[in-house]
């Protein structure tokens, strides 16, 4: 009787990528990883509770697997990494960023990592709002232009679908995003934005959603100025390469004066909202609301900070 998977504890986030056309990998499971325990997400069912039920009883996992989009990866990160052990990402979000970025495009490739034992040390971030309990992210945090697009994605996405809503999103915050201040060291900039990304990035990119490398313990941090009009804030937000190249090609990109570049281990700014301004910042595609209109965000690198099954670099 083979015992692939025996130890693994796998959940699926049915409502992630929902705009995705997606084989369902419940036969995948049943067929490479046989002895694995899978859970389906509920409604209301909150994915840390599960993990948590589940090292508290008698058979405590000895890995952990993701199958949803880049929120539910980060969260199930954060609970690998405080149980010790490592966590299996199977792709299965609308953009799957971190996933592509440790190679993992499908599935199939995840399990069969997961089975030959390759594995990656991940660095990654804690972002602390404030006083309150640290999170962590692994590609990227921002404020600004990206959150509120964002905001008024997620207002739009049960009515009109995670693209169409997207679509309405960027033209409505074309015609409707503010800057908004920021202090850092004592220092105050108006900015269209602010991006905290783990890893060196293409230093060409403003929105570092996705990470260029795994193990790279360092923030690369994007200050983009508002000195350009509006437009050039929403197409800053450009994440593929081919995107970015082209809106450069046509001028429509930030200029490079504009865009502010820092590398560090720790960095920290106070946030202020403009009047009638959305009070919010994201990580990893999942929206914060502060508890105040002025707010502080702590960014702290952490070196190999969890063990990630994926295809050793060639």
């Amino acid at each position: 009787m083979t015992t692939a998977g025996s130890g693994l504890l796998i959940l699926r986030n049915s409502r992630s990528g929902t705009a995705v056309i997606r084989t369902d990998p419940a036969e995948l499971f049943s067929e490479r990883l046989p002895a694995a325990r899978v859970h389906e997400l509920g409604e209301g069912e909150d994915l840390a509770d599960v993990v948590d039920a589940a090292f508290a009883g008698g058979d405590a996992p000895t890995a952990l697997g993701i199958y949803g989009g880049d929120g539910s990866v980060s969260r199930m990160a954060g609970l690998a990494r405080q149980h010790g052990v490592p966590l299996l990402v199977m792709p299965g979000g609308t953009f799957n960023h971190f996933a592509r970025s440790a190679g993992l495009e499908d599935v199939e490739t995840a399990v069969e990592a997961y089975l030959a034992r390759d594995t990656v040390e991940v660095s990654a971030m804690e972002v602390r709002e404030g006083e309150g309990e640290p999170v962590l992210a692994l590609n990227a945090a921002s404020v600004g232009a990206y959150p509120e697009l964002i905001e008024e994605r997620d207002t739009r996405r049960r009515r009109l679908g995670k693209w169409l809503g997207g679509i309405v999103a960027a033209w409505r915050t074309m015609r409707t995003a503010e800057p908004l201040d920021v202090i850092r060291d004592g220092r105050r900039a108006r900015v269209w934005s602010v991006f905290v990304g783990v890893g060196t990035n293409d230093p060409k990119r403003v929105a570092t959603m996705q990470r260029e490398n795994l193990e790279d313990p360092v923030l690369d941090i994007r200050i983009h100025h508002a000195r350009g009009t509006r437009l050039r804030a929403i197409a800053s937000l450009a994440f593929g390469k081919r995107t970015a190249a082209v809106l450069r090609a046509v001028r429509v990109m930030p200029e490079k004066r504009d865009v502010e570049r820092l590398l560090e281990t720790g960095f920290a700014m106070t946030v202020r909202p403009g009047p009638g301004r959305p009070e919010v910042w994201v990580h990893d595609g999942e929206l914060e609301e502060p508890l105040g209109e002025e707010f502080t965000l702590h960014f702290t690198v952490i070196p190999a900070a969890l063990t990630v099954f994926a295809p050793r670099p060639r």
